[in-house]
């Protein structure tokens, strides 16, 4: 059945008590608007990596978003290597937004967390948006989801950056150390009609109640661990009132904060609020090009300095081998090497007392650069330093493979490689590093990780 024929059917099958909520808040105007936007194709957006790859601008721009682009269909990315190499990001257009709140607010280097990260849109955007010198530590509860946030993370590239799979309840120990909160809360997920139709199916008065709850469980659980004048940002893909105006509104009133306002051209087409005062920001199909968002800003009451970590024990590697890998990277000096077990990380000198802090009390998943394993005092490059932005390409001989050979390599064939040097190989393409292989003469050794291979080479579709 054709796309479009899907959508035609989700909207003729919507929950009535849905429908009829949802006019109220919205009134019958812009309801009827938002209803005929859901018989459409959503639009598909990219935002690019420009530590990576430069944007595409022969395609229509996300205004919102300097690096975000609007693409006219929707190709098999699995298809295009850059994609695995991390140079864009398939994220959905209005959650872009958050950018507009970075630009106004966030001036200086921060210290920030993106509390339910995954899969990695808003935290990878956080990476290219916030000031040089901030570090983003990324959490998801959930495992497999967890494991998606690490591997996007990981291929973005940016050295400050931490993953951890905890509950909001676990930062409890870390008072005051984010300077900036981002809470994308679980929501009964309005907003993703058009192109979920589980959220559909699973939509309930009873659930919306339930999200509201289980958000402001979320917000109470990390309010402790933002600092007094920090700021936080709360965004749902739902349209309804209890789950956001409502919700800001319990923050500001209850926990203490300012709700803060944004610069908003009028041509966005951004809805503001629909009850209350406060400002808020309201993305509805037929109005903004992108599915459904909320988002609000607001600064806690207070004012006072992020919390410093007390500095852990750090087991440092030996010279030699913290002298060969740190010519491995750009800016060696910038960083601190961190000997765990058989795997030796890279992390920014100036974030490592963090990072390592961190790495006590949370289950970090990725942290700084995986830059190499140590066996028998030899190391051996991995796959996050191909990745890094911070990695010096010319440290290893480079082999640039064409579109085929590249979707080999990304499924974790054996390449053959005869006319390369031996040893380990930078393999790229369009001169983008994809990762390693090691070079043994008749056969190239795929170094590339099992777990992120392509289940099927797109060459064979």
């Amino acid at each position: 059945m054709h796309i479009c024929s899907l959508f035609l059917e989700f909207s003729m099958e919507l929950n009535a008590a849905f429908v009829s909520r949802t006019v109220s808040l919205f009134g019958e105007d812009r309801y009827n608007r938002f209803a005929r936007a859901l018989e459409k194709e959503p639009v598909v957006s990219v935002r690019y990596n420009v530590s990576k790859m430069e944007p595409d601008n022969f395609l229509e721009r996300v205004p919102w978003a300097d690096n975000g682009r609007y693409i006219p269909n929707r190709p098999v990315f699995t298809a295009d290597p850059r994609f695995h190499a991390g140079c864009y990001y398939v994220q959905e257009a209005s959650s872009m937004f958050l950018e507009q709140v970075v630009k106004k607010y966030v001036t200086a280097p921060v210290r920030a967390l993106d509390l339910c990260a995954a899969p990695g849109g808003k935290t990878t955007h956080l990476l290219s948006i916030l000031p040089s010198g901030s570090l983003l530590v990324s959490n998801e509860p959930m495992p497999l989801r967890a494991q998606v946030l690490a591997e996007n993370v990981m291929k973005w590239g940016n050295a400050a950056s931490v993953v951890t799979r905890n509950e909001p309840a676990d930062f409890a120990p870390f008072r005051h150390l984010f300077d900036l909160v981002v809470v994308d809360a679980p929501c009964s997920g309005e907003g993703m009609f058009r192109k979920d139709a589980f959220a559909v199916e699973q939509w309930s008065e009873a659930n919306v109640e339930l999200c509201a709850r289980r958000q402001k469980e979320i917000l109470s659980s990390i309010w402790g661990s933002l600092r007094p004048g920090g700021l936080l940002v709360y965004s749902t893909c739902t349209f309804n009132s209890e789950e956001n105006e409502e919700c800001v509104a319990w923050i500001a009133e209850e926990l203490g904060a300012d709700v803060l306002p944004l610069d908003v051209a009028p041509e966005w087409g951004v809805t503001g609020a629909l009850s209350g005062t406060y400002p808020v920001f309201r993305f509805i199909p037929g109005f903004t090009s992108g599915e459904g968002f909320f988002l609000a800003v607001l600064r806690k009451d207070g004012d006072a300095p992020a919390a410093q970590p007390r500095a852990p024990r750090m087991q440092r590697p030996v010279s030699k081998v913290m002298c060969e890998a740190g010519a491995w990277l750009n800016n060696a000096a910038g960083f601190e090497f961190v000997q765990q077990g058989d795997n030796l990380l890279a992390m920014p000198r100036e974030h490592a007392t963090t990072m390592l802090a961190l790495q006590q009390r949370l289950r970090v998943l990725h942290c700084g650069i995986p830059l190499a394993g140590v066996k028998n005092g030899k190391l051996l490059p991995m796959h996050g330093l191909a990745m890094s932005t911070s990695f010096d390409k010319g440290a290893f001989p480079a082999v640039e493979l064409g579109l085929e050979q590249a979707l080999a390599y990304l499924h974790r064939e054996t390449l053959s490689l005869p006319q390369a040097p031996m040893g380990h190989l930078l393999l790229t393409y369009e001169g983008t590093p994809l990762g390693f292989a090691k070079n043994v003469g008749n056969r190239a050794n795929n170094l590339y990780p099992a777990e992120w291979r392509i289940r099927k080479n797109p060459m064979e579709l």
